[in-house]
């Protein structure tokens, strides 16, 4: 027995007329009778098609300015019927319900409508769409029998097989357009459901739905070969970000490029680019390098000496338009660079970076806001075994005001600057967490150990003498003073630290017998 069905009546919906004179025009010279509602039908019937109304079926008039139109069980039967039920064949004779064979639907745009910053609460229940989806759902449970399109880029491949096979689909062909439905609805349900959470719910709802899509470029493989890879997009999310990057040049992104990448930008997404000039060098997820100042390319020199031997094979993000005399600094000498990513690039910047290197990645963002704009909505989101942590991001700013001057000489304005971008850098790093800033720049970091004294002696290892003046800063506080000790030894003339500790009465005296600045933040800032 063949598993074809014969299209004979088609209901047709849409809110995207994309291609779709083009479409109805070819059921209908496959004599495919088109059921059709509203503004549907009136574009069909102007480009000279034969419609017959979606009253004329239910024998009852749209109403409620369309909001009851295809909920009647002359539609819903026609699409849920077993056609090789002799049950269900009774019911449809008795009840006056003709079969549908296919579903052609895309929603009211509430996605498109939400996504702009001051739609009005009216506006956005308006466009949620009820109808849609339930002819949606009833086609795709039967699609045994019935096929159901949702978007018009399933029209041609549609069109292709009805012209090979005069009319009909395969139970193939149905299934994959049940699957994309059941995905399509669920996308949408899930668009609803975070519009409601972020006007009506808490920052931690009690069910989480996530809405997100596969993106078309595919992944060599996850963190090693051996483990598939593939990066999922969230089309609500409207920051500037690694995922909704325009790459410009080089080979395919991996999954460690993309996850570098977005630890670049996040850290120069700290500094208001209209104030100062910011560049990250990221390895393997951490900082190795990072500058502020007023001159991009003198930013990026010092950035990237920070820790040139770490740099090589690294990720650079930069919060201003590269501009030619950056693109020098970035391809002069042997360097090496993965991945490049910048709100734009001058041509002339964007040749020469791309003459230097085949195949690095040079990834363009558009302006990024400045910090006080980036969105709270954006959760922090770290996968476990079993489930999720939800968290929100770390935005906290870095207010002086709010931090309490522990020991040592009062901080002047140069001191409070350096100390600000010691905290933002150690923020970035991996915990256990210390950074020596030196002329508002990285020199020298010490990330992810198991204490905080190990930390303190790589970060002055990697600084060699430019910890002599550094100012060092730590995510959280010191348990003991052996570490703020082993800091003053190298030379430093300043700590930051959240501050808390029992023993912060030793750290304070260690930092006024040496005569060293200690401030306390009150904000701790790990990151695993």
């Amino acid at each position: 027995m063949s598993d074809a069905v014969k299209i004979k009546r088609a209901l047709i919906s849409v809110s995207d007329k994309t291609d779709l004179v083009p479409f109805a025009t070819k059921l209908a010279s496959l004599g495919v009778t088109i059921i059709s509602t509203g503004g549907t039908a009136r574009a069909l019937e102007q480009a000279g098609l034969d419609v017959v109304s979606i009253d004329a079926v239910t024998e009852f008039p749209e109403m409620m300015d369309g909001r009851v139109k295809t909920l009647h069980p002359r539609v819903h039967g026609g699409l849920l019927a077993l056609r090789d039920n002799d049950r269900h064949v009774a019911s449809m004779n008795e009840h006056g319900i003709e079969a549908i064979d296919l579903v052609c639907v895309n929603l009211y745009p509430f996605e498109q409508t939400v996504a702009n910053p001051d739609v009005s609460e009216e506006d956005a229940i308006e466009n949620i769409d009820i109808g849609g989806p339930s002819m949606i759902r009833s086609a795709a449970k039967n699609h045994r029998f019935v096929a159901v399109v949702t978007s018009p880029k399933q029209y041609d491949s549609l069109v292709n097989e009805l012209e090979k096979t005069g009319g009909s689909t395969s139970l193939e062909t149905r299934k994959n357009l049940a699957l994309a439905a059941f995905a399509r609805t669920a996308k949408y349900d899930t668009a609803i459901s975070e519009w409601m959470r972020a006007r009506f719910g808490g920052a931690t709802p009690d069910h989480l739905v996530m809405r997100l899509e596969k993106d078309a470029t595919e992944l060599r493989y996850g963190e090693n070969p051996h483990q598939q890879g593939a990066l999922y997009k969230d089309p609500a999310s409207t920051e500037p970000s690694v995922a909704a990057a325009n790459q410009l040049h080089g080979k395919a992104l991996s999954f460690n490029n993309l996850y570098d990448a977005n630890g670049a930008l996040e850290l120069v997404k700290e500094i208001d680019p209209d104030q100062h000039a910011a560049v990250s060098v990221i390895k393997h997820a951490n900082p190795c390098g990072f500058a502020i100042g007023g001159d991009l390319a003198d930013t990026f020199a010092r950035a990237y000496d920070g820790d040139p031997l770490a740099a090589f094979g690294g990720i650079v993000a930069l919060n201003r338009t590269v501009d030619a005399a950056t693109a020098e600094k970035i391809t002069e000498g042997q360097k090496f660079l993965e991945v490049i990513i910048a709100p734009a690039y001058n041509a002339d910047a964007l040749e020469l970076l791309q003459q230097r290197w085949k195949n690095v990645r040079i990834l363009e963002t558009g302006a990024l806001p400045a910090p006080a704009l980036r969105d709270p909505q954006e959760n922090d989101i770290k996968r476990i075994t079993g489930g999720l942590l939800v968290q929100d991001r770390d935005l906290a700013p870095f207010n002086t005001d709010e931090w309490t001057h522990a020991a040592g000489p009062t901080p002047d304005g140069d001191l409070l600057t350096g100390a600000v971008a010691a905290m933002i850098i150690v923020k970035h790093l991996k915990s256990n967490a210390i950074c020596l800033v030196n002329d508002d720049m990285l020199v020298g970091a010490g990330a992810g150990q198991m204490d905080r004294l190990a930390s303190c002696r790589i970060a002055i290892d990697k600084a060699r003498d430019r910890a002599q003046g550094a100012i060092a800063g730590s995510d959280a506080f010191f348990p003991f003073r052996d570490g703020p000790d082993t800091l003053i030894a190298a030379g430093v003339r300043a700590i930051v630290q959240p501050g808390g500790s029992k023993r912060d009465d030793e750290t304070i005296a260690a930092c006024n017998d040496a005569g060293v600045t200690l401030l306390f933040t009150g904000r701790r800032h790990f990151r695993h």
